[in-house]
């Protein structure tokens, strides 16, 4: 074996256990595995730099801030609370009315802030009208996810994709060319959530919330702790938390378990949910923190912005409709030389935004996630290590020895894209969406190359694969959020995950070759 291809697979082994161990922030650890390829010279320093200028990265970054304009419209609050039945019902009528409408939105704008908003409204009316908010919370998380593989900017793994492709020197995917296949998967997911969800997940599990005799003007209030939380890895006894924000701990929960005994003395980890005593003023003044989401709280929702709801829908519509318009070859005819696509409209809309205040723009850096920044550029160094080496060739190579054996000659390209998806599919359960998509992308590439063939339908699967994380609360961040707000375990998400992991793999393996052919 080749030293560069031996390098190549002790790095990647290498960035896989870092994940998976938690050791640093995911863009730390990418970073690190792109500065050892740089040192053995398989990747020189402006492949290591590409990444940061590659424009879905960019679109990335741009789309936290429309999502954040979206989210702090109220628009998204305006729509939940009309969902929302006012009497009691069912698990199943809700979800009905809430899961296709969530996942139309998270098609559109970036699955965390609908998330973030979504759930302590859910979980506040389900208190409400005397229903377990667990029956709502994980089905919420899910929808985001299938929804998000209906467009092109509906998950950062899909412009991570596009950018992949695009950076090899190919026709970029269309806004809706995922939508083809993710469509199909949306509705029969949805369908699967509606029908059968609420068998398998939990009834609500014991809550300090139910205590009584609560003081006059004092609230329990539930709050998850963010990656900005500055006392993360300190005790409570370390870190004051009631100097900091005027509020008591009154208990954690971590992984869905409530901590017992010395867990005042428990350093505080990332994720984490506080019940906290505390008074009026809290809600109001830490509502937007970004150390912590405040999940769960007794007292009403904030009013909502009416003034700038109707400009950031229409700047939402105007983003997604001149996309879609501008990839039309009548408009590139008409205008040649200039390229009207997502990047251009996302450019145009966040500046909107950002001039008329949508969006705080003095603030507007601690609405970006850097890390995910970081890891998606990173992604693209690693991604150009694997072809520079040899190692994705290698691996394409064994990848089609064992289709031919399984598959035999009609059935060759079917085990491929099997294959492909469950190595893409067990990364992102391991590590992260974007990194996963990073890795297989070469493998399918390679694959391609090597039997003359479209290599569409591949990239098609990688972006499927990569966003299917529901068998763990790791694969994806809204997993983890919900893990904390409704006190979920890890066997949880492998119960009602699992069988529509093998929905979603089901559906693409024999879905994609018919509307992507491989020839």
């Amino acid at each position: 074996m080749p030293f560069s291809v031996a390098f190549v697979a002790f790095c990647l082994v290498f960035m896989v256990w870092a994940l998976i161990a938690d050791r640093l922030k995911p863009g730390l650890i990418l970073f690190s595995c792109v500065v050892m390829m740089l040192c053995a010279g398989i990747l020189q320093p402006k492949e290591c730099l590409e990444g940061f200028s590659n424009k879905g990265m960019i679109t990335v970054a741009l789309l936290f801030l429309v999502s954040e304009g979206v989210r702090r419209s109220g628009i998204l609050e305006q729509i939940i609370l009309n969902i929302l039945p006012n009497k009691r019902t069912t698990g199943t009528k809700a979800n009905a009315k809430l899961l296709p409408t969530i996942a139309a939105l998270s098609a559109f704008l970036n699955n965390t802030p609908v998330v973030v908003i979504f759930a302590p409204i859910i979980k506040n009316w389900a208190r409400k009208v005397g229903l377990s908010h667990t029956k709502f919370l994980i089905p919420l998380s899910y929808a985001t996810i299938l929804g998000g593989t209906c467009t092109l900017i509906g998950t950062s793994t899909n412009l991570v994709v596009d950018g992949l492709i695009q950076e090899s020197g190919r026709e970029g995917m269309s806004m809706f060319e995922l939508g083809k296949v993710g469509i199909i998967i949306c509705l029969i997911g949805l369908a699967y959530l509606i029908f059968y969800s609420h068998y398998l997940l939990p009834d609500n599990r014991e809550s300090e919330q139910e205590e009584k005799n609560i003081p006059d003007g004092i609230h329990l209030v539930e709050v998850v702790l963010r990656s900005r939380f500055s006392g993360l890895g300190k005790s409570l006894r370390e870190f004051d938390f009631y100097r900091h924000y005027g509020a008591h701990v009154h208990s954690i929960r971590r992984g869905g378990t409530l901590l017992t005994g010395d867990w005042m003395n428990t350093p505080l980890m990332n994720h984490d949910t506080l019940l906290l005593d505390t008074d009026d003023k809290f809600v109001q003044t830490y509502q937007e923190s970004t150390a912590f989401l405040i999940s769960s709280y007794d007292s009403d929702s904030q009013p909502l912005d009416h003034k700038k709801r109707y400009l950031a829908l229409i700047l939402l519509v105007f983003m997604i409709t001149g996309a879609t318009i501008g990839e039309l070859p009548s408009i590139r005819v008409l205008v040649p030389g200039f390229k009207f696509d997502m990047f251009f409209f996302v450019c145009v809309t966040t500046i909107i935004m950002a001039w008329t205040k949508i969006f705080n723009p003095r603030r507007y850096s601690k609405y970006v996630s850097w890390d995910v920044l970081v890891t998606i550029a990173c992604a693209f160094a690693i991604s150009k290590g694997m072809q520079n080496s040899g190692f994705a060739d290698a691996i394409a190579d064994i990848i089609i020895a064992c289709a031919d054996a399984i598959g035999q000659t009609e059935h060759g390209p079917y085990a491929m894209l099997a294959i492909l998806f469950l190595i893409t599919n067990i990364f992102t359960e391991l590590i992260t969406n974007n990194a996963a998509a990073a890795l297989s992308f070469p493998l399918a590439l390679a694959v391609a190359e090597k039997l003359g063939v479209d290599p569409m339908p591949f990239f098609i699967c990688i972006c499927i694969a990569a966003s299917a994380a529901f068998s763990t609360p790791i694969g994806y961040q809204t997993n983890l959020l919900v893990q904390g707000i409704g006190g979920y375990r890890f066997t949880d998400y492998t119960k009602v995950g699992l069988p529509l992991n093998i929905i979603v793999f089901i559906i693409s393996v024999f879905v994609i070759p018919i509307i992507w052919p491989i020839r």
